[in-house]
C-alpha cells in the first residue's frame, strides 16, 4: 500500500517495504540508501525494484531518455524530488541538501532508466 508524503515540490505516493522515514527498505538499507524512484508504469515511488515487483502487481517500465526531465527520484533525507537527469548527473550527492547517495545504485540503472 502506498502512502502519501509531502515533498519540496508537492505530494507524492511512496510504496515499498520501508525500514525508516528516509526511504530505506528491507532490501537496501545502508546509510547511503536514501533514494526512491518513481516508476513510469504506475507513478509511485519505491525504494527499489524488488519492492515494486513484490507490491505493485505489474511489471516495471523503465524511463526512456526522452523523459529524463521528469521528476522521478526522491531524496529521502530532504524529501526533494530530482529529475532523472539531475540524479544521473549529481555525482551521488543530493543537489538540494548534500546528502550522499549510494554509488552502487548505478549497477541497477538499467532496471529504471532505458536511455
Amino acid at each position: 500500500m502506498a502512502e502519501e508524503i509531502k515533498t519540496r515540490q508537492g505530494i507524492v505516493k511512496l510504496g515499498g517495504y520501508l525500514a525508516d522515514d528516509q526511504t530505506r527498505c528491507i532490501h537496501y538499507h545502508s546509510r547511503l540508501d536514501i533514494i526512491a524512484i518513481k516508476f513510469k508504469c504506475c507513478g509511485i515511488y519505491y525504494p527499489c525494484y524488488d519492492c515494486h515487483q513484490a507490491l505493485s502487481g505489474h511489471h516495471a517500465e523503465a524511463w526512456p531518455a526522452s523523459d529524463y526531465d521528469q521528476l522521478a527520484v526522491l531524496c529521502g533525507a530532504c524529501k526533494s524530488q530530482l529529475t532523472i537527469r539531475q540524479y544521473l548527473d549529481c555525482k551521488n550527492q543530493c543537489p538540494y541538501c548534500g546528502a550522499g547517495f549510494n554509488p552502487n545504485c548505478s549497477r541497477h540503472y538499467h532496471l529504471y532508466f532505458a536511455g
